[in-house]
């Protein structure tokens, strides 16, 4: 390949100058409403372990929760948003933004009325889809539990619909902020009834339906505050199936069954899992603190990654596209792997300081500890399914990703029956992380047949240190665990002083090795935070 010349550098540099600081703002104002969100249902999960235990009402509560949450990620959680944006992008870029007004308009009461169907209809059928999802529970009083719970939290799903377009809409017109912490509200207000269940002693199968109704009030809370704040998202609803919102709808329904890849693998172990006791409250607590490091990357790359792509892809600038890949990848790879790496060496004594209280037993931890390090081998796989996915949604092609997902869950589900039979909840969890390899492995493939991604020199360049700089952090980490593992092996104290230093430490080390390796620097991300897009044209 020849020598750049002063034309193609000219149009690198303004490239870099109108995306990568927006971007960089945009991923980490996402990762910080999604870490918030996060953290406060770390809060929220280490309550619902101590008032439910990991016993039949725990296990009906978290099979009926799992099962919402999975069609509320489906909607909220980049999925609608992967194929919305470039929709939206598109009408308005070519008939004006009245136009685009009409089709959000045309989008947001349709989507709402299915959903109001689709809740009626799901709630006279819940026995039969629970018996499908959590076949173990059959003839038991669990099922029930778990039809009651399930059927309490539906109100949710009807709500989930409006407010998934209107983020949608928000990040489409690049305002972020609103979209990212607005979700704070559900984990505010199932933890406020959390703490007067607490205070009462409540018997755990009635704390759970009330929980389970608080899930649907949580839903109409964060609606509000998006119907009150939307701003300048002024649009009349209207439901149609014309032509337009038929072929909408035709790519945005892969794309949510292909954003929801981690959700749909945890389905498909819990299915699997549901006939052994307390395995799914196990799986359950460990894969929410898989989910902290992949909420921060997955949901910033789906909301944030996919206006950045649709924009360079409409102009024509494949420099831009290729700098938003590669930026994209370093971030995703440069969070999942010290994460990994972290959950793996410190999963006994974090889900002890989170979860061991109550009804949580010496047992229970054990036990999700050993899930927790398998599924933490599927985090970087998962990390990479979210930075990929959006080369092909910003494409308008959701059905390459779904494809990879479903032979993702096929695989994890062929996979959990022979390894749980033999290692139980452990033998589940690896199952799940090799089913996430599976969809990342498609996709990397089916990327470079297609369209070949465009990863640029710097990313070349800092992603061998990147690894470098995880693997010194890892190594500095085990030792320190072998060191302390007499303090780490009991619930005292001075675990909740010293697990916290730990993983300070550990941050700390893995930036002093990003810096040595010439990665980045303190000074480097401040100075990214403080530009705006304003500063780059002043």
């Amino acid at each position: 390949m020849g020598k750049a010349g002063p034309v193609a550098v000219a149009r690198a540099s303004k490239v870099v100058g109108c995306y990568r600081v927006p971007m960089i703002r945009s991923f980490l104002t996402v990762s910080t409403g999604t870490l918030a969100s996060r953290l406060l249902g770390f809060v929220r999960d280490s309550m619902i372990a101590a008032l439910l235990g990991a016993g039949p009402a725990a296990d009906a509560f978290l099979a009926a929760f799992q099962m919402v949450n999975v069609v509320r990620r489906l909607l909220t959680e980049g999925g609608l948003n992967a194929s919305l944006v470039p929709a939206w992008l598109r009408v308005r870029d070519t008939d004006g933004a009245a136009a685009a007004a009409a089709f959000a308009g045309r989008v947001l009461g349709t989507i709402t009325a299915a959903l109001f169907a689709g809740t009626l209809l799901l709630a006279l059928l819940m026995p039969l889809v629970l018996m499908v999802l959590a076949p173990g529970f059959s003839g038991g009083e669990t099922l029930q539990l778990a039809v009651d719970d399930a059927r309490l939290m539906l109100p949710y799903l009807a709500f989930a619909g409006p407010v998934t377009v209107m983020m949608a809409l928000l990040n489409a017109q690049g305002r972020f902020a609103l979209t990212a912490f607005s979700p704070l509200l559900f984990n505010i207000a199932l933890i406020a009834v959390m703490f007067v269940l607490l205070a009462s002693n409540a018997n755990a199968v009635h704390a759970a339906q009330i929980l389970a109704a608080t899930v649907g009030v949580a839903g109409l809370l964060q609606l509000a505050v998006l119907v009150l704040r939307r701003g300048g998202l002024a649009m009349q609803l209207r439901v149609s199936f014309d032509k337009e919102i038929r072929g909408f709808l035709g790519k945005a329904i892969p794309g949510m069954i292909a954003s929801s890849t981690p959700q749909l693998l945890m389905i498909a172990g819990a299915v699997i899992a549901s006939s052994s006791p307390s395995s799914v409250s196990w799986l359950y607590f460990a894969n929410r603190l898989v989910e902290l490091p992949l909420g921060i990357v997955g949901v910033a790359m789906g909301t944030v990654l996919v206006p950045q792509m649709t924009r360079a892809l409409r102009a024509g600038d494949q420099t831009a596209v290729a700098h938003a890949e590669s930026r994209g990848l370093e971030l995703a790879v440069g969070l999942a792997l010290p994460a990994t790496l972290g959950l793996i060496l410190l999963s006994e004594p974090v889900v002890r300081i989170l979860f061991e209280h109550g009804a949580f037993a010496a047992t229970d931890t054990a036990a999700t500890a050993h899930a927790l390090m398998w599924l933490a081998l599927g985090l970087p796989a998962n990390v990479l399914v979210k930075a990929l996915s959006p080369a092909f949604f910003a494409r308008e092609d959701t059905l390459t990703p779904l494809v990879a997902t479903l032979k993702g869950v096929a695989f994890a589900l062929l996979l959990a029956v022979l390894l749980g039979h033999w290692f139980g909840a452990s033998g589940v969890a690896a199952a799940i992380a090799l089913g996430a390899w599976s969809t990342a492995l498609t996709l990397i493939r089916r990327g470079g047949e297609t369209f070949g991604f465009s990863i640029d020199a710097a990313a070349r360049r800092r992603l061998p240190g990147i690894l470098a700089a995880a693997l010194a952090m890892g190594a500095a980490l085990w030792l320190a665990v072998q060191w302390l593992t007499p303090m780490l092996a009991t619930a005292s104290h001075g675990l909740v002083i010293v697990l916290p230093i730990l993983i300070i430490a550990g941050i700390a080390i893995y930036g002093l090795f990003l810096r040595l390796f010439g990665i980045t620097g303190w000074r480097d991300a401040v100075n990214a935070l403080r530009q705006t897009p304003d500063d780059l044209h002043g």
